[in-house]
């Protein structure tokens, strides 16, 4: 099987997390700032097989847009014509992040790890990636 990855895009910093082949357990790779991302996902799906990558998609309690949508749309755009190849499919976010700021407080990591602004990002990648393999299942 191919590894799932999934992005929490930001204008500044994006958050990815990834499963093993198998697609059982969902960890957190890394935070990357944003323009350097796409090139990245080139040279990452180059050498590792990705079946699907997960965007989450920020809409507001009553799904309207938010001030982000936008820019996660245009990247999906530019997702789609630069590595056509590879699905992409958008997943709801909007929790994402404060869950990530509950977990990354009760990991116990010292303050200055807890203060890392990517952190978060990156938490809340493997918390959408986990939830999706969670609804597969």
């Amino acid at each position: 099987m191919a590894r799932i990855l999934a992005i929490d895009y930001g204008a500044k910093r994006t958050g990815l997390a990834v499963t093993d082949p198998l697609q059982i357990i969902a960890t957190g790779l890394m935070t990357i700032e944003t323009p350097r991302l796409m090139a990245f996902l080139k040279d990452y799906v180059k050498k590792e097989e990705v079946e699907l990558v997960l965007i989450g998609m920020p809409t507001n309690w009553d799904d309207s847009d938010t001030h982000s949508t936008a820019a996660v749309r245009r990247f999906i755009g530019l997702f789609k014509t630069q590595l056509p190849a590879t699905a992409i499919q958008e997943v709801d976010e909007r929790f994402t992040s404060r869950m990530a700021s509950q977990a990354i407080s009760q990991m116990g990591l010292k303050k200055k790890r807890r203060e890392q602004k990517g952190l978060i990002d990156e938490v809340a990648a493997t918390i959408m990636l986990q939830e999706y393999l969670q609804s597969k299942s």
